[in-house]
């Protein structure tokens, strides 16, 4: 009996390392997909064709594996793969395209992580998209972007070492540095310069309201093309709404000096009640200093309406315009990209309406 006892006390003995050894493991995520209508006003005479589409577009539906493994003392190893399927015509073939990265967590010291990131962009406190409503209404349509050029990727940035604190009574902030903030590493062999970038995010949060900024700079591998950015933003709820602001103010500099200056300011407000939630903004980007054309301002208006059908699920309409100056060229937010559509870019002095129905499943 006593020997049978001690087999069993040797044996709990040599598995308890294996079992600390495991990692935790966690999928999650969110698919999200809507029918568009998309219609263009003021063509340009280059444009021939129809000016409307009706389209399925993936709203960056995602699959999340978290990882984590608790070493003791406070610490633990911590891992995200954010794979990014489009569902509406199955492209996207990078497998971690999302938030991915690896590192370390102390519950004193904060975090450090190495990998993909989203930095300094869609700072501004707008629920548009948040639930049901469509992503390409999101205010980083005007906020984070200088006419066709995009601030901070408008996405993730690679190369990334970043350090997240912990949360100090409300206060909290991201430091990152990026050794290629464009893409990949082009340092050997050029003889123009090495690029890096940064970014300092602090913010501080307390009940109902929230105050932040996030500074950005970036230097380009082997060009002299750099990004100066600014954004300055808040948020107060009382009762169901929710009122905020963001300002952003951006530089883009080349080997010749400033090529882009342009100020980009954001009200977006929400109701929430019950299964009820009504988003909305107003955001101008203003004229570019930068260049010497002038009429290149741009302002969007939307709004959008979710009604959860559970705690996971959701349906919604979204309403979205934006007007461009004679020089402008601002686009809904990743319709340049692969969830758009072919021949739907605005070029310059071109207006976009955008409406859409869209049901969205997080687990």
């Amino acid at each position: 009996m006593q020997k049978k006892l001690l087999a069993v006390a040797v044996a709990g003995v040599l598995a308890s390392p294996l079992a600390m050894a495991q990692s935790a493991v966690t999928i999650s995520g969110v698919f999200k997909v809507g029918v568009d209508n998309i219609r263009l006003s003021n063509a340009t005479v280059a444009r021939t064709g129809h000016l409307s589409e009706n389209r399925v577009t993936d709203n960056s539906s995602r699959i999340i594996f978290g990882i984590t493994e608790d070493l003791g003392g406070g610490l633990a190893a911590i891992a995200q793969l954010d794979v990014r399927p489009q569902l509406d015509d199955a492209g996207e073939t990078n497998v971690a395209a999302g938030n991915s990265w690896v590192g370390l967590r102390s519950s004193n010291l904060g975090s450090l992580t190495f990998g993909r990131h989203d930095l300094h962009y869609g700072k501004q406190p707008d629920d548009t998209a948040a639930l049901a409503g469509a992503l390409m209404a999101s205010s980083v349509s005007l906020m984070d972007y200088i006419g066709v050029t995009a601030i901070a990727n408008a996405t993730r940035t690679p190369n990334v070492i970043r350090w997240d604190s912990p949360n100090w009574s409300g206060f909290a902030m991201t430091v990152a540095y990026t050794t290629s903030p464009f893409g990949n590493e082009a340092d050997l062999g050029s003889a123009v310069r090495k690029g890096n970038g940064w970014n300092f995010n602090p913010s501080y949060t307390s009940g109902p309201f929230q105050v932040g900024a996030s500074v950005w700079r970036a230097k380009a591998d082997g060009a002299i093309v750099d990004q100066d950015s600014l954004s300055l933003y808040g948020y107060y709820r009382f009762g169901a709404f929710k009122v905020g602001v963001g300002i952003n103010d951006s530089e883009i500099e080349g080997a010749a000096g400033i090529t882009n200056d342009r100020r980009s300011w954001t009200v977006p407000v929400s109701w929430t009640s019950g299964s009820h939630n009504i988003a909305g903004h107003y955001t101008r980007a203003g004229e570019d200093k930068g260049t010497a054309a002038s009429d290149d301002a741009a302002r969007m208006i939307a709004v959008s309406y979710s009604y959860l059908l559970s705690k996971r699920t959701s349906a919604g309409v979204t309403f979205a315009k934006i007007t461009n100056e004679t020089n402008a060229a601002y686009n809904f937010f990743t319709n340049t990209g692969g969830l758009g559509s072919t021949g739907s870019t605005m070029t310059a002095g071109e207006d976009g309406r955008l409406m859409a129905f869209t049901v969205r499943h997080a687990f």
